[in-house]
């Protein structure tokens, strides 16, 4: 039993040891704490090319509950989707590309590495990274230039003040000479104190809602709903996209989550209609993936704003 005990210590010593490696950041108000990496081309914990590397939050806890955390096991920083909490992807338009280098928001200048699945692009130029920090914000910036294309990107993370809420600001301005066009989703990785995908939580939009794929006997569509029929299992999931809303409407951009074993929720709602919804649903995490479009013209920038905010049932 000793040798067994002295195995599982070293073990989680070592998974301790390694986030302390990574830079990090904690911002909180008087009812939510937020824990979040820093991009750091380095030591970051997220090194990969799918998501923006700022505000990955690995920890917010509010009355008690926590909201995100790592949903998979791994130790590869360049790994594409190893990542935590509210972040985002932008696509790559024509305009992005030069020859066999392309520039992805967030994250800077990538090529096609000679690898896996796992890692099928490499980042060749990260641009500058910039951080500011406050008690209850923080904000990140990232400038970059390639070739036609640039940019000057400002993501700030605010608690706002005696409310159980996180507010998102975005900041894009073109600095290159052609337009900047681009799809942004934010994948919401929502860990909720560890509960699996099942039955106890429930997704709630402000439209009538329509699967544009079978659930696979794992959810279904109720009203306005997204309900879970029974707990998905390990290595397996669901997804699908979903129609109902105005693409005109910025009040269709929103939805809620809700686990009523726990008692607890979270609702989000932006300052933009929505482009494009899909929901994707492992074992470990729910995923709402709302989509905005976005297009900067040389010189120009655009702001846009995600809410989201705390609460119990």
């Amino acid at each position: 039993m000793a040798v067994r005990f002295g195995m599982v210590l070293l073990v989680v010593c070592a998974s301790v040891s390694l986030r302390a490696e990574h830079p990090q950041a904690t911002i909180a108000n008087s009812q939510v704490t937020a824990r979040l990496y820093l991009p750091q081309p380095d030591s970051g914990y997220y090194r990969g090319t799918r998501f923006d590397w700022s505000g990955v939050i690995y920890s917010l806890q509010c009355d008690g509950h926590e909201y995100f955390g790592e949903w998979q096991k791994s130790e590869d920083p360049y790994l594409h989707d190893r990542i935590t909490g509210p972040v985002e992807s932008y696509s790559v338009g024509p305009q992005q590309r030069s020859g066999e280098t392309f520039l992805r928001i967030g994250v800077g200048v990538c090529d096609k590495a000679e690898s896996s699945a796992k890692h099928p692009f490499r980042v060749v130029d990260h641009g500058q990274w910039k951080v500011k920090k406050g008690g209850n914000w923080i904000e990140m910036q990232h400038v970059v230039k390639h070739g036609e294309t640039g940019y000057h990107y400002v993501k700030r993370l605010t608690l706002t003040s005696g409310l159980p809420e996180l507010v998102i600001d975005h900041f894009l301005h073109n600095t290159g000479t052609v337009p900047i066009e681009t799809q942004v989703y934010n994948h919401n990785f929502f860990v909720m104190d560890q509960q699996p995908t099942g039955p106890d939580f429930v997704v709630g939009f402000p439209f009538e809602l329509t699967a544009e794929r079978d659930l696979g006997g794992f959810g279904a569509v109720q009203g306005k709903n997204l309900v879970y029929l029974r707990e998905i299992p390990a290595g397996d999931y669901m997804i699908s996209t979903f129609r109902g809303f105005e693409t005109d409407d910025v009040r269709h951009h929103g939805f809620s989550l809700e686990n009523r074993k726990i008692k607890a929720g979270v609702r989000m709602a932006t300052d933009r209609p929505l482009a494009k919804l899909q929901l994707w649903s492992p074992h470990t995490t729910i995923c709402p993936e709302p989509f905005i479009d976005l297009k900067v013209e040389p010189g120009n920038a655009d702001r846009w704003s995600i809410r989201y905010t705390f609460y119990t049932l």
